[in-house]
């Protein structure tokens, strides 16, 4: 998709909601908090009928959500609930589903934890050669690209049509690029998902998850593990990621254009061992990157010495919060091995905030300064 195809996307985005709107209502959708609604006669021909079924702010929020995946898009309370949906309304007894043995660590206990008792066998491959092997005998082939914490990508186009050719559902972890940075549907995967949580509400006060497809029968799926399963959004956090979406394409700009800028820093500093950012031209997974990204990414790593040079790098920031999650309005960092990620000891996941560039960049270098 080119720059114009995501500035008029953005429009779009913007001016969705208003154009339904009557004389006298809202421009801004409103928080609906009811249980119940008024259900006179047969319901069918009720528009809402109980508040684990439908809520007027999920479908506000859902039909922005919609118009920036170009796909239908449901909501969940959470990233790993979205990532769930798609698990749990798949997956059978006997089946088989691939993930990535380096992406988020809570992807791969939820499956080992619940789906293997159940009869479904989980195999992992490194993100950077999830191609080899193919994908034959798999029901669900699930990506997450790049990969969090390592940033290692995959060939999204070669991996939809590997999934075709075997008959396997293809689905994406959207969470570190967004729609605005990369389009999986647009690239052949059957599903998108995305943990709202980070960059699209994007101030790190509330936990939000969607999954986005053009297919109708995994769709319906979803809305019945949805509905069933009771894993509904409230509608006041609805709300939160609602407003923090309309904002979401200048902060994503500002964030990606910074993490461009600090990544190059790191990459020439002698205090830092190794560095990941597929903007870089000198990283791995940069060609790939360029191929099917529409920008790299607010997401850093990189390598320092040791697992104390790195807690005081941290600690010597003050333009570098110390907590968990990415996308956020303030930049974030951890040493990602403490949640069991099999990355060094002085390895940092560096998530870009939206602190002035410049200003931020002199804070980094005068931390690794000090090291």
């Amino acid at each position: 998709m080119a720059q114009g195809n995501i500035d008029a996307l953005a429009a779009k985005l913007l001016h969705h909601y208003g154009l339904k709107l009557l004389p006298g209502q809202s421009v801004v959708p409103e928080i609906v908090s009811s249980a119940v609604f008024h259900l006179p006669g047969d319901p069918a021909n009720a528009s809402h009928v109980y508040g684990r079924y439908h809520n007027p702010t999920w479908e506000a929020l859902e039909g922005a959500l919609g118009v920036l995946e170009g796909a239908e898009t449901l909501v969940f309370p959470s990233g790993m609930a979205a990532i769930g949906a798609v698990f749990f309304a798949t997956a059978r007894a006997g089946d088989r589903i691939l993930l990535p043995a380096d992406g988020y660590f809570a992807v791969r206990a939820l499956a080992e934890r619940f789906l293997v008792p159940l009869g479904v066998t989980v195999d992992t491959r490194p993100t950077a050669k999830f191609l080899d092997g193919g994908f034959a005998g798999y029901r669900l082939v699930h990506i997450e690209t790049p990969s969090n914490p390592g940033l290692d990508v995959c060939d999204l186009r070669a991996a939809a049509a590997q999934a075709k050719s075997a008959g396997a559902i293809l689905s994406v972890d959207n969470t570190t690029m967004t729609a605005l940075g990369q389009r999986p549907l647009e690239h052949g995967a059957d599903v998108a998902v995305c943990s709202d949580t980070k960059a699209v509400s994007g101030h790190s006060d509330t936990l939000m998850g969607h999954v986005a497809t053009r297919r109708a029968d995994l769709m319906e799926r979803f809305k019945e593990w949805r509905k069933f399963s009771g894993t509904i959004a409230g509608p006041f956090e609805a709300w939160l990621v609602y407003r923090g979406l309309e904002t979401l394409e200048v902060r994503f700009a500002r964030m990606c254009e910074t993490a461009r800028v600090v990544a190059q820093l790191l990459a020439a500093h002698p205090k830092v061992k190794a560095v990941r950012y597929p903007g870089l031209a000198s990283d791995p997974a940069h060609a790939i990157a360029a191929r099917q990204m529409l920008t790299f990414g607010s997401m850093i790593s990189f390598t320092l010495a040791d697992g104390p040079a790195a807690e005081r790098f941290i600690d010597g920031c003050p333009l570098v919060q110390p907590s968990t999650s990415f996308g956020g309005v303030r930049t974030c960092a951890e040493r990602r091995i403490r949640w069991g990620d099999s990355v060094p000891e002085g390895f940092v996941r560096l998530s870009i905030g939206l602190e002035p560039t410049d200003t931020l960049c002199r804070a980094i270098e005068s931390s690794l300064e000090k090291l």
